[in-house]
């Protein structure tokens, strides 16, 4: 079968050195709206953007991570012995970022990637996807990728963790909407991910949707700067890990509704589509900080 669980998780680790600096992180930041306001009032150069957007200025958002090195740091692990997939099939459905410590507006690491587990959903095997990345000075962050191949499962292997995360029954302590521009995704894509799922609309039609679709990192680095900015005072240093479920699509042009429920060091997030009855985007999602 294309995927060999045993092997894939056997084989030894693969090593690449990345890089990144101010002109990668303004670009990211960019593709997540950054500068636009998102419905507040004043203008794109207040400083709480600029921030994200002038050079001189500029702190990283810790969601960077998942592009860094247009985005070999987390997807190295699909190129491991025993891991051979058909793209068209493949589908993000979750995300973890632990930080150790804050990223570097300039930074050379060496991203070390391997396959941490392959689960058997049945009609799909899961790969859980680890890259760890330092550089000199010791650990930046982790990433845990959760990885569905759509027709691969079956093979006998275990389900793995199924766990779903309730939300509070209390109304949420902070809700912020973020619209998302219709040329985001376009914008977006040029951090590293050139699906043209995101941006050919007869692409878009062969894969069973009626236009392109926003990357799903993309909805995941607009709620963490929505949290950043209105739960942790704009200190992106205090974020020490970031998980999200991918529970649902989004189209350029709609407005995310990212509910917030704060407890000391922890942020719990609902993420949902506006425009089509709050469908779901981001579950079992949750933003662990320092005070």
């Amino acid at each position: 079968m294309p995927i060999d669980a045993a092997k894939a998780m056997a084989a030894e680790p693969r090593s690449s050195e990345i890089s990144w600096d101010h002109k990668d992180i303004q670009l990211y930041h960019l593709g997540l709206g950054a500068g636009s306001f998102q419905g507040k009032p004043g203008p794109a150069t207040d400083p709480d953007e600029l921030r994200y957007t002038l050079e001189s200025r500029l702190h990283v958002l810790p969601s960077f991570a998942t592009v860094a090195g247009r985005g070999m740091a987390m997807m190295g692990g699909l190129a491991a012995p025993g891991v051979e997939v058909d793209l068209a099939s493949v589908l993000h459905g979750g995300q973890t970022i632990e930080l150790h410590r804050p990223i570097p507006v300039k930074g050379r690491a060496v991203a070390t990637s391997r396959v941490l587990a392959v689960y058997d959903k049945g009609k799909a095997a899961v790969l859980v996807l680890r890259a760890e990345v330092a550089d000199d000075d010791g650990p930046l962050w982790t990433s845990d990728s959760q990885i569905f191949v759509r027709g691969e499962g079956g093979f006998g292997g275990e389900r793995g963790p199924s766990h779903r995360l309730e939300l509070p029954e209390t109304a949420p302590d902070r809700t912020a909407d973020r619209a998302i521009r219709e040329d985001q995704a376009l914008l977006y894509r040029l951090s590293g991910d050139w699906n043209p799922l995101h941006a050919d609309p007869e692409f878009a039609k062969l894969a069973g949707f009626d236009k392109p679709i926003l990357h799903g990192l993309c909805s995941y680095g607009v709620t963490l700067k929505a949290v950043v900015d209105t739960a942790l005072d704009g200190d992106v240093t205090r974020v020490r890990s970031y998980t999200t479920r991918f529970a649902g699509i989004v189209f350029p042009g709609e407005t995310l509704r990212i509910r917030m429920w704060q407890s000391p060091g922890r942020v719990q997030v609902s993420v949902t589509a506006v425009e089509r009855d709050d469908a779901p985007v981001l579950a079992d999602t949750v933003v662990e900080h320092a005070a």
